[in-house]
């Protein structure tokens, strides 16, 4: 599936803007993640951070296997029908959403790293 016009869709100046702050002022987690995916440092993957996707913000997005990583702290538990909702629609297009808790960001993250490198191998393939 070609990927391009959801990353390259109709511009909204105002989510660049707010994902220009967001890539200025990482939380905590998502810093601790970006160092290691950040120079394709996940056996080769490309990520980008805060990437706007169809709209949508997401914390990190490979393009090559159409997988989005999201960092969930805190305030994601209020907001779970959204995420629901939002991980719906983006899926819609094709792509593939990852949520890992700051919690385990903080205690996991080897972990973290090989399940994000088997999730993009096996939905990199589906893709093909």
């Amino acid at each position: 599936m070609d990927k391009t016009r959801i990353v390259r869709g109709p511009r909204d100046s105002r989510k660049q803007t707010l994902a220009q702050e967001m890539r200025r002022n990482m939380t905590l987690h998502e810093a601790i993640l970006w160092r290691r995916l950040r120079a394709n440092g996940l056996n080769g993957l490309h990520f980008r951070r805060q990437q706007v996707i169809d709209g949508y913000i997401v914390d990190f997005y490979c393009h090559e296997a159409g997988l989005i990583i999201e960092a969930d702290g805190a305030s994601h538990e209020t907001k779970a029908d959204y995420d629901a909702w939002r991980t719906h629609m983006i899926e819609a297009r094709g792509l593939l959403v990852a949520r890992f808790s700051n919690d385990r960001i903080s205690h996991d993250l080897e972990a973290i790293l090989n399940e994000i490198q088997q999730i993009a191998r096996r939905h990199q393939s589906k893709s093909e």
